[in-house]
């Protein structure tokens, strides 16, 4: 009997991390965007049963999608050092055993979201799982993966104003516009980390693609994210409070630039780790506003 708990227990530890439970980093970098676009939606009274939906199914989908991630890799990550101790790089997973969690994790999301009674929403929710799930797979063909990545990680948005408005208005897909440049932005920081392992087993990332230009790309992509949001909040006829969560963003995409410019994977990956307070000043500025508003 100890022995089969211990076993369950080793199975679930390995299952924690092939579903990165471990690393919240992504979920933060999911839960933002998708919080903008709920507390944008709703005026910043979103309902706590929606809110609650959209958290929960923020971390059921980071974690499906990096459970798919792993088994479309699963060949490449045992040759880059920082990925080969993965559990399906390590063959202590089996393919089979990672598909079924998927499976798993994606039907608890989708019924997750069935208490919404919200067509609109459950429709949108089959092209939100198609990108988690072909994402991985552009890595084989795709120039900047990163801008994919970025509409796979901000599909929350328009699902966000379906459930509270019963549509998807024009700002709803500026707003995912803006989550898509954010995303090139730290992902190609992380991208930077990996590049000669990528460059050796040839799969595409942005920062092969932009090469000598990635650190100019990044920031340009900081600046477009920025001046998205300032638009948005501009039509929505935001308050100073708004303004001042994007003036703490941009201070903090200054800060990265002091760590990509040398391109020291340490350094590059410490930034895009950071990003979380990225997403964190916007929302902190757009939820300011709103309570300011009242």
């Amino acid at each position: 009997m100890e022995r089969r708990l211990d076993r369950i227990r080793e199975r679930l530890d390995l299952y924690e991390k092939l579903m990165r439970l471990d690393k919240p980093i992504g979920i933060l970098l999911l839960l933002w965007p998708t919080l903008w676009g709920l507390w944008l939606s709703a005026a910043g009274q979103p309902h706590w049963l929606v809110a609650w939906i959209f958290i929960l199914g923020t971390v059921l989908m980071r974690s499906a999608g990096c459970v798919i991630n792993d088994f479309a890799d699963r060949d490449f990550d045992p040759q880059v050092a920082r990925t080969k101790e993965r559990p399906l790089a390590a063959r202590r997973v089996s393919t089979k055993e990672a598909l079924i969690l998927f499976a798993a994790l994606v039907l608890c999301a989708f019924v997750l979201i069935l208490p919404l009674r919200n067509w609109l929403v459950l429709g949108l929710s089959v092209p939100a799982l198609f990108l988690a799930a072909s994402y991985p797979f552009t890595k084989r063909f795709l120039a900047i993966p990163q801008a994919y990545l970025g509409v796979a990680f901000g599909f929350g948005i328009p699902m966000a104003y379906a459930a509270n408005t019963g549509e998807v208005p024009p700002v709803a897909w500026l707003l995912l516009l803006a989550n898509v440049f954010w995303a090139v932005a730290y992902d190609t920081e992380y991208a930077m980390v990996d590049r000669e392992d990528d460059l050796k087993i040839g799969i595409k990332t942005s920062a092969i693609t932009f090469g000598r230009y990635d650190v100019a790309a990044v920031m340009a992509c900081y600046a477009a994210t920025l001046a998205l949001l300032a638009v948005i909040g501009y039509g929505l006829l935001r308050g100073p409070a708004y303004y001042a969560g994007l003036a703490v963003a941009a201070g903090i995409a200054g800060y990265h630039y002091t760590l990509i410019r040398t391109r020291e994977p340490a350094r590059c990956f410490k930034a895009f780790l950071h990003n979380n307070w990225f997403g964190l000043a916007v929302f902190a500025g757009l939820v300011a506003d709103f309570l300011i508003a009242r």
